[in-house]
């Protein structure tokens, strides 16, 4: 078979069963997130592209967090008990793959950044005319340090792959290294690993033992290179932020390359999902959380942070804004300073410029909510939504106690505490008559200071 036909069905086994000792955290390794995604799913999200028959993860110490994360996503796990190696890993995953036949790509959790196109390669490797028996992902490191070495010749065709520790120093000269990623029929996989043993420095059944034993049995192995950055390993809150680092800086590449201006692209940060338009603007120090969606002529100021939230086009936003989720900011609107949004539409041309809380809220097209005012939504116990109708005036200081509803083109006077409703067109006016009383103040004044002097 050869690439550019139709591919066999394809099997997903992702190693996972590792402690994960050095990130010192109680939430299981390969469940820290980067760019808001737990790292495994950023493995998965990437392998749905090849539309996988199956898929299972290896899971181990943490086996719950796993198996509660993965079960809406349909994915199966398989129990590794004992930590006995990496071929003792994937040889768990027996079972789950119980009558399957196709191709077996071998992922690891804590190796989150693989791109859909590198898994791609290596299966048309795998199904390239000269068939070889597996198909290992390498690449070269800045320092080799002590990762697994790839001997092959100019072909990329693997003569020997050895563990640093049972490495001779002209091996350890070598700078073509493991990734530990491999592609392998489902029909050789299995029966590879019933013959590999531990009898190595580790005393563990090591993955990488199956190249050596197909090369006994006549049948070569490929290797394919990617970058070092694809293939960077998770096992410590210094290479978490690393990673992120990266992702980051890739996402910030395409999204300017997409048309998106970005004023100080290292100071603003992307979730997975983040969705930019053309022509849109971010000011320094913006952060987007997960689900978030920017039409085209959208300008983004600074230290604004964003989740869960759409922004329709012309919308300007901030500085220093706070859309949560179910924010929905409409055409031509505005967000301003100290401004915090939650589950709550702005409409077309509608102003929240300054210092002002709109939760649970429907705001109608190009009505103006003055400085300082609240939408009141939640009395301990159940939230409770407000209605602003288009063209309404919401005076400054004003705090509106829902449910209410505001009608259309009315006016809220300043300082108002509303708790019923506003008719169309109205003046709601709530606080007392101004009075004045002269000379009060400084009779005050006079009284008090000659309380503290004794008098």
């Amino acid at each position: 078979m050869t690439a550019a036909t139709t591919r066999p069905p394809l099997a997903i086994i992702i190693l996972a069963a590792g402690q994960g000792t050095r990130m010192k955290s109680s939430l299981h390794k390969v469940l820290h997130p980067i760019a808001g995604r737990p790292m495994v799913l950023h493995l998965l999200a990437a392998a749905q592209a090849l539309a996988p028959e199956r898929q299972v993860v290896v899971v181990g110490a943490g086996r719950e967090q796993l198996e509660a994360a993965l079960a809406p996503h349909g994915v199966g796990t398989a129990l590794q008990a004992e930590q006995l190696g990496t071929g003792h890993a994937v040889a768990q995953a027996r079972g789950a793959l119980d009558g399957f036949s196709g191709d077996v790509l071998i992922l690891y959790g804590d190796v989150p950044l693989v791109r859909a196109e590198t898994m791609r390669a290596m299966l048309d490797r795998l199904n390239a005319d000269d068939a070889p028996a597996t198909v290992v992902l390498g690449f070269r490191p800045a320092d080799p340090g002590a990762y697994g070495r790839i001997i092959a010749d100019e072909a990329g065709v693997i003569g020997k792959m050895v563990e640093y520790k049972d490495a001779s120093a002209e091996e350890r000269a070598v700078t073509l290294c493991n990734s530990g990623l491999m592609a392998v029929r489902s029909e050789d996989l299995f029966a590879l690993l019933e013959r590999v043993g531990n009898d190595n420095a580790a005393g563990e059944y090591y993955l990488p033992d199956i190249v050596l034993l197909a090369a006994a049995d006549g049948r070569k192995s490929a290797v394919i290179e990617t970058g070092a950055a694809e293939v960077a390993g998770v096992n410590s809150r210094i290479e978490l932020a690393q990673v992120e680092a990266a992702w980051q800086a890739q996402r910030r590449i395409a999204v300017m390359a997409d048309g998106v201006t970005l004023i100080a692209p290292e100071t603003v940060f992307f979730s997975h999902d983040t969705q930019l338009g053309r022509d849109v603007v971010v000011e320094p120090h913006v952060v987007f959380g997960p689900g978030v969606v920017v039409e085209d002529n959208v300008t983004i100021h600074s230290f604004s942070h964003i989740e869960g939230a759409t922004i329709h086009t012309r919308a300007e936003i901030g500085p220093y804004a706070r859309l949560r989720p179910g924010a929905d900011i409409g055409v031509k609107a505005k967000v301003g300073n100290f401004v915090e949004i939650k589950k709550a539409s702005l409409g077309e041309g509608a102003k929240a410029n300054h210092l002002s809380y709109i939760g649970d809220a429907i705001v109608g097209a190009n009505a103006n909510i003055g400085a300082g005012t609240i939408t009141c939504n939640y009395d301990g116990f159940f939230k409770y939504r407000t209605d602003i109708g288009a063209g309404a005036f919401i005076g400054s200081n004003s705090a509106l106690v829902a449910p209410v509803t505001i009608g259309a083109g009315a006016i809220v006077g300043a300082g108002s505490v509303v708790t019923r409703d506003v008719g169309a067109d109205a003046l709601a006016l709530v606080r007392p008559e101004q009075s004045e009383k002269t000379g009060w103040a400084k009779r005050f004044r006079d009284a008090m200071t000659a309380k503290k002097a004794g008098k």
